[in-house]
């Protein structure tokens, strides 16, 4: 399911914010993430799970949904409004890479040789899939580019926070309560940006259902679980095949194009991820 739907997520974006879709990114954060939130709650009280939090649990919920969602959801949806959806994935590609640098740095361990040429060779290919836009920037591609850097960066940050702060809740619960504060805080910041308001185009009603149902619900749900249960070396291995679903949606959908400076810089991001997953087997 992480393969597929959080590849197809990246469409949903960019028809929600983008041309033809009438969201603000932040009010669009809002409304995906405390809809599922609630939908999550209702079914873990109906399934009698936990739900009161501790001081140190809601702290961790708080932190890493603000971080996770605000920081590296919200920030793909700014620059969603300026960028396609390919690039926009391609670019969070490089989760991996930054996880296993961040993790590097937490364990104050030095990082392999290996480690050290996926992250290089990673930003290289960041640097081939951007230099297109670079050669014709404006000030909104600029910010689309410098948006899609950090994203990746914070998404690492907080699922490592998580990790190392994992509590004995259901993945059910973390789920809502991760969404509940993310969408919170998008609600929050949305005015305070900026945003205003406007009726959305059928269009975007559609691309928020789906993301509702398929990225919320289903999807961030089951990758808590995957990260409770299975190796963090395995459940990141999405991050192969989001990116290829994402290229192949974007180039169905909307027409966009894949030009010769994507696909090298796809595949020397998606050779840097495979480089950084046989070093930290290791």
């Amino acid at each position: 399911m992480l393969y597929v739907v959080w590849g197809s997520t990246y469409l949903g974006f960019r028809l929600g914010v983008g041309p033809g879709g009438g969201f603000e990114p932040f009010m669009m954060g809002a409304l995906r993430f405390l809809p599922s939130a609630v939908v999550l709650l209702v079914y873990a009280l109906l399934t009698r799970q936990r739900l009161r939090l501790q001081r140190h649990e809601l702290l961790v919920m708080a932190l890493s949904g603000v971080v996770l969602w605000v920081g590296g959801n919200g920030l793909i949806l700014v620059a969603s409004q300026y960028s396609a959806s390919s690039y926009a994935a391609l670019m969070v590609a490089t989760t991996p890479i930054w996880a296993a640098a961040f993790e590097a740095i937490l364990n104050r361990k030095a990082p392999s040789p290996k480690l050290v040429a996926g992250l290089l060779l990673g930003l290289v290919g960041v640097l081939v899939l951007s230099l297109p836009k670079l050669a014709h920037s404006s000030q909104t591609t600029l910010l689309a580019v410098v948006l899609l850097l950090l994203s990746p960066m914070l998404w690492s940050a907080g699922t490592l926070y998580y990790q190392r702060n994992q509590s004995h809740l259901e993945p059910v619960v973390v789920s809502a309560y991760q969404q509940l504060f993310g969408g919170l805080a998008f609600l929050l910041l949305s005015p305070l940006l900026g945003e205003r308001w406007a009726m959305p185009t059928l269009q975007g009603w559609l691309a928020l259902a789906y993301l509702i149902v398929f990225g919320s619900l289903l999807a961030y749900t089951s990758f808590i679980l995957a990260v409770k249960l299975l190796p963090v070396s395995l459940v990141t291995t999405y991050a192969y095949v989001n990116p290829v679903v994402a290229l192949f949606l974007g180039w169905l959908v909307l027409g966009e194009g894949i030009g010769a400076w994507t696909l090298a810089g796809a595949a020397l991001v998606l050779i840097a991820v495979g480089i950084v997953f046989r070093a930290r087997r290791r």
